[in-house]
C-alpha cells in the first residue's frame, strides 16, 4: 500500500485552442516523446474533420469523445473460488482516459494513409455514433448489463 496519494501533475493547455483536454489527448497520441509531431497530427486531423463535416472540428472532436466515454466497466473479482465480472462505476479521470485511448487505438488500426486521416475519420465516425471506438463502449456497457446480477459483490 502507498503511504500517501500521488500528486497530480498539472497539464498545461495547448497553444492553439487553449484547452487542457487537448493536451491530454495529444499526450496519449504521442509516441517516443515526439510531442510536436503529435500536435501536428492532431491539429491536421481536426482541420480535416472541419472540412469534411463543414462544422467546427474541435466541437466534433468533443462530441466524439463524449460519445466514446463509458459510464460503467466490469472488474474481475474472485469470490469463493469463482471469478466474477462485477460492474462498477468509473472515476471521471479514468472515463476520459479510456475514451481517449480507445479513440487513438482504433484510429491507429484503420486503413487510411496517414495518421491524421485515420484519426479524422475515427473522430467523425465516433461523433455520429459509429466506428470501432463507439462499438467498444457499447460492448463494455453490454458486458456490465449482462453481469448486473453480480453487482452485490462490489466492495
Amino acid at each position: 500500500m502507498r503511504r500517501r496519494k500521488a500528486k497530480k501533475i498539472a497539464v498545461l493547455p495547448d497553444p492553439k485552442f487553449n484547452e487542457v483536454v487537448v493536451t491530454k489527448f495529444v499526450n496519449n497520441l504521442m509516441l517516443q516523446g515526439k510531442k510536436g509531431t503529435a500536435f501536428a497530427i492532431f491539429y491536421d486531423s481536426i482541420e480535416k474533420v472541419g472540412t469534411k463535416t463543414g462544422e467546427n472540428g474541435l466541437d466534433i472532436w468533443k462530441k466524439a469523445l463524449e460519445n466514446v466515454t463509458p459510464a460503467v466497466e466490469v472488474r474481475s473479482r474472485r469470490v469463493g473460488g469463482a471469478t466474477f465480472q462485477i460492474p462498477s462505476p468509473i472515476r471521471d479521470e479514468r472515463k476520459n482516459s479510456m475514451a481517449m485511448k480507445w479513440l487513438i487505438g482504433y484510429a491507429r488500426g484503420r486503413n487510411e494513409k496517414s495518421m491524421s486521416e485515420k484519426l479524422a475519420n475515427e473522430i467523425i465516425a465516433a461523433s455520429k455514433g459509429e466506428g470501432a471506438a463507439f462499438k467498444k463502449r457499447e460492448d463494455v456497457h453490454r458486458m456490465a448489463e449482462a453481469n448486473k446480477a453480480f453487482s452485490h459483490f462490489r466492495f
